[in-house]
C-alpha cells in the first residue's frame, strides 16, 4: 500500500507538469484546430493564444491531479478494501496547501493578464488611425489622414440569396454571409490605431486573427491598435446583436504591404474625388 501511494503520489506532478510545459511550445509545433483559439495574425493575437494556452494546460494539469486522485480513492480505499471508514474528519496541513496552490496559480495567470491588458492599451505613436462606425447593417471605415470614407455593405451575391432563397442557392455563393461590397484596406507593418463607435445601436467590430473586439457604443469612442504582420484577407463579424439584420453585416479587412496600399490610397481617391484626386500629400497623425 505504501509502495503503491508512492508510485502514484509521484506521477501526478510530473503528468501536471509537462502539460503545463506544452504551453511554452513554438506555436507551429501545436498542431492547429478549427476548435481551438486562432493564433492570429498581429502581435497581440499572439500574446493572446499564449496566454490562452498557459491557461489551458495549467487546467489540464489541475485536471490530471484532480481526477487522478479520485480514481486513486475509488480504487484503494473502496468499501471492499476498507469496509470500515477513517475516523478523521480535518488536516490542517491540507487544507492550507490547497489554498496556498490555487493563489499561486492565479498569480501566475494574473501578471501575465495583467501585462497583455496594459500592452492592448498602449496607444501611443500609432501610425495610422481609423475610424469605425456601425450602422444597422453596414460599417464606414474613415481613414482621416488620407480623407477617404468607405461603407462596407453585405455583398449582392450573398444579399440575393438572403431574400431571393429559392434562386440562388447559399452553396453557389463564395463566403456566404462573409464577403462585402468594400473591404477594409489596411498596411501590414504598421501600428494601427482603430477608434470604433456606433452610429444608432451597440455594434462590436471583430477580427478573430487579429485577437480583438471593440464595442461600437453609439456616444463614446473605444480605441485599440493592431499591427498585421502578414498580407492576406481576414474576415470578422459584427459580434453584438443589434437587431434583425445583425447577422448581415460582415467585416472583411484586406492587409496590403505598404506600398501597395497607398495605391490602393490613390486609386480610391482618382475614382471618388475626380482626376487629380489621386495625387496627394498625407495629413500630418
Amino acid at each position: 500500500m505504501v509502495t503503491k501511494r508512492r508510485t502514484i503520489g509521484g506521477v501526478l506532478p510530473i503528468l501536471g507538469t509537462l502539460t503545463a510545459a506544452l504551453a511554452f511550445l513554438p506555436a507551429p509545433v501545436r498542431a492547429a484546430s478549427e476548435y481551438n483559439l486562432p493564433y492570429g495574425v498581429t502581435p497581440i493575437s499572439h500574446a493572446v493564444y499564449r496566454l490562452h494556452m498557459l491557461a489551458f494546460w495549467m487546467m489540464c494539469g489541475i485536471g490530471v491531479v484532480v481526477f487522478g486522485l479520485i480514481f486513486y480513492s475509488i480504487v484503494f480505499h473502496r468499501r471492499s478494501r476498507h469496509p470500515v471508514p477513517a475516523k478523521f474528519h480535518e488536516n490542517t496541513v491540507l487544507e492550507i496547501v490547497w489554498t496556498i496552490i490555487p493563489f499561486f496559480i492565479l498569480v501566475v495567470l494574473a501578471v501575465p493578464a495583467a501585462r497583455l491588458l496594459l500592452r492592448m492599451e498602449n496607444l501611443r505613436h500609432p501610425q495610422l488611425t481609423v475610424r469605425i462606425t456601425g450602422y444597422q447593417w453596414l460599417w464606414r471605415y474613415t481613414y482621416p489622414r488620407y480623407g477617404i470614407n468607405v461603407y462596407s455593405r453585405l455583398s449582392n451575391p450573398s444579399l440575393a440569396s438572403v431574400h431571393y432563397g429559392r434562386h440562388l442557392s447559399p452553396y453557389a455563393v463564395p463566403h456566404y454571409l462573409r464577403s462585402v461590397t468594400h473591404p477594409m484596406v489596411l498596411p501590414t507593418g504598421e501600428k494601427i490605431r482603430l477608434l470604433v463607435t456606433g452610429g444608432d445601436v451597440i455594434h462590436a467590430w471583430w477580427v478573430p486573427d487579429f485577437g480583438l473586439q471593440v464595442d461600437g457604443n453609439p456616444g463614446l469612442i473605444n480605441a485599440m491598435w493592431i499591427k498585421i504582420l502578414k498580407p492576406g484577407v481576414y474576415r470578422g463579424a459584427c459580434n453584438q446583436i443589434c437587431g434583425w439584420g445583425h447577422g448581415y453585416m460582415p467585416v472583411v479587412v484586406v492587409a496590403k504591404p505598404p506600398a501597395q496600399f497607398l495605391a490602393w490610397v490613390r486609386r480610391w481617391r482618382a475614382a471618388h474625388h475626380g482626376p487629380g484626386a489621386g495625387d496627394f500629400t498625407p495629413k500630418p497623425l
